[in-house]
Protein backbone atom coordinates (compact mmCIF):
# COMPACT_ATOMS: atom_id res chain seq x y z
CA UNK A 1 0.00 0.00 0.00
CA UNK A 2 2.41 2.44 0.71
CA UNK A 3 4.50 1.68 -2.26
CA UNK A 4 1.53 2.42 -4.23
CA UNK A 5 1.00 5.67 -2.32
CA UNK A 6 4.44 7.11 -3.82
CA UNK A 7 4.60 5.26 -7.08
CA UNK A 8 0.79 6.03 -8.38
CA UNK A 9 0.96 9.74 -8.76
CA UNK A 10 4.32 9.29 -10.54
CA UNK A 11 2.99 7.06 -13.27
CA UNK A 12 0.38 9.09 -12.96
CA UNK A 13 1.89 12.37 -14.13
CA UNK A 14 4.22 10.74 -16.23
CA UNK A 15 1.39 9.47 -18.34
CA UNK A 16 0.12 12.90 -18.24
CA UNK A 17 2.96 14.34 -19.60
CA UNK A 18 3.47 11.70 -22.46
CA UNK A 19 0.23 12.57 -23.51
CA UNK A 20 0.56 16.54 -24.14
CA UNK A 21 3.71 15.36 -25.76
CA UNK A 22 2.28 13.07 -27.66
CA UNK A 23 -0.53 15.59 -28.88
CA UNK A 24 2.24 18.45 -29.66
CA UNK A 25 3.99 15.84 -31.97
CA UNK A 26 0.64 15.19 -33.91
CA UNK A 27 -0.48 18.74 -34.13
CA UNK A 28 3.05 19.76 -36.05
CA UNK A 29 2.65 16.73 -38.25
CA UNK A 30 -0.89 17.79 -38.86
CA UNK A 31 0.35 21.59 -39.62
CA UNK A 32 2.96 20.18 -41.68
CA UNK A 33 0.28 17.93 -43.92
CA UNK A 34 -2.01 21.30 -44.11
CA UNK A 35 0.69 23.24 -45.14
CA UNK A 36 1.86 20.81 -48.33
CA UNK A 37 -2.02 20.83 -48.87
CA UNK A 38 -2.38 24.34 -49.22
CA UNK A 39 1.05 24.65 -51.52
CA UNK A 40 -0.48 21.76 -53.90
CA UNK A 41 -4.44 23.23 -53.92
CA UNK A 42 -3.33 26.76 -53.46
CA UNK A 43 -6.04 26.92 -50.89
CA UNK A 44 -6.87 25.55 -47.41
CA UNK A 45 -8.82 22.22 -47.17
CA UNK A 46 -12.39 23.18 -47.12
CA UNK A 47 -14.28 23.85 -43.91
CA UNK A 48 -16.77 20.80 -44.71
CA UNK A 49 -14.00 18.53 -45.64
CA UNK A 50 -11.48 19.55 -42.48
CA UNK A 51 -8.67 17.27 -41.44
CA UNK A 52 -10.20 14.58 -43.62
CA UNK A 53 -9.03 16.04 -46.55
CA UNK A 54 -5.71 15.21 -45.90
CA UNK A 55 -6.21 11.89 -46.32
CA UNK A 56 -9.14 11.54 -49.06
CA UNK A 57 -9.48 14.07 -51.92
CA UNK A 58 -12.33 16.36 -51.26
CA UNK A 59 -15.25 16.69 -53.80
CA UNK A 60 -15.54 19.86 -55.63
CA UNK A 61 -12.15 20.93 -55.76
CA UNK A 62 -11.45 23.64 -58.91
CA UNK A 63 -8.19 21.71 -59.46
CA UNK A 64 -8.27 18.02 -58.31
CA UNK A 65 -5.39 17.16 -60.69
CA UNK A 66 -2.68 18.75 -58.12
CA UNK A 67 -4.30 16.95 -55.19
CA UNK A 68 -1.36 13.95 -54.19
CA UNK A 69 -1.89 10.75 -55.08
CA UNK A 70 -2.46 9.08 -51.92
CA UNK A 71 -2.97 12.13 -49.98
CA UNK A 72 -0.96 14.10 -47.38
CA UNK A 73 -1.09 11.53 -44.80
CA UNK A 74 -2.11 7.71 -44.28
CA UNK A 75 -4.43 7.90 -41.57
CA UNK A 76 -6.16 10.90 -39.39
CA UNK A 77 -4.62 10.24 -35.71
CA UNK A 78 -6.82 10.76 -32.67
CA UNK A 79 -5.49 13.15 -29.84
CA UNK A 80 -3.96 11.03 -26.91
CA UNK A 81 -7.51 10.84 -25.04
CA UNK A 82 -9.43 9.30 -28.23
CA UNK A 83 -10.81 13.15 -29.36
CA UNK A 84 -10.67 13.72 -33.02
CA UNK A 85 -7.94 16.85 -33.65
CA UNK A 86 -10.14 19.82 -34.88
CA UNK A 87 -9.15 22.59 -38.23
CA UNK A 88 -10.43 25.90 -37.69
CA UNK A 89 -10.59 28.36 -40.80
CA UNK A 90 -10.34 30.96 -40.15
CA UNK A 91 -8.10 30.11 -36.84
CA UNK A 92 -7.66 32.70 -34.17
CA UNK A 93 -6.11 35.81 -33.35
CA UNK A 94 -5.63 36.46 -36.99
CA UNK A 95 -4.32 33.43 -38.27
CA UNK A 96 -5.15 31.34 -41.49
CA UNK A 97 -6.12 28.22 -39.77
CA UNK A 98 -6.01 26.51 -36.39
CA UNK A 99 -5.20 22.39 -35.72
CA UNK A 100 -6.66 21.93 -32.14
CA UNK A 101 -6.62 18.91 -29.82
CA UNK A 102 -9.31 19.81 -26.69
CA UNK A 103 -7.44 18.31 -24.24
CA UNK A 104 -8.31 15.44 -21.82
CA UNK A 105 -12.27 16.50 -21.57
CA UNK A 106 -12.53 16.79 -25.45
CA UNK A 107 -14.50 20.18 -24.86
CA UNK A 108 -12.92 23.46 -25.54
CA UNK A 109 -11.38 25.31 -23.10
CA UNK A 110 -10.60 23.78 -19.66
CA UNK A 111 -7.14 23.93 -17.20
CA UNK A 112 -4.80 21.26 -16.68
CA UNK A 113 -5.25 17.93 -18.79
CA UNK A 114 -8.55 19.52 -20.11
CA UNK A 115 -6.54 22.60 -21.95
CA UNK A 116 -6.97 23.18 -25.74
CA UNK A 117 -3.76 22.46 -27.46
CA UNK A 118 -2.94 24.12 -30.43
CA UNK A 119 -0.14 23.35 -33.56
CA UNK A 120 1.38 26.82 -32.67
CA UNK A 121 1.81 26.10 -29.27
CA UNK A 122 5.52 24.77 -28.20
Amino acid sequence: GLISVSVVPNVFGALSQANVKKASADLKSLRSAVEMYRIDMQSLPPAQAGLQALVQQPQGLRRPERYRPGGYIDALPSDPWGNPYILLTPGTDGRDFDIISYGQDGRPGGNGLDADLFHWQE
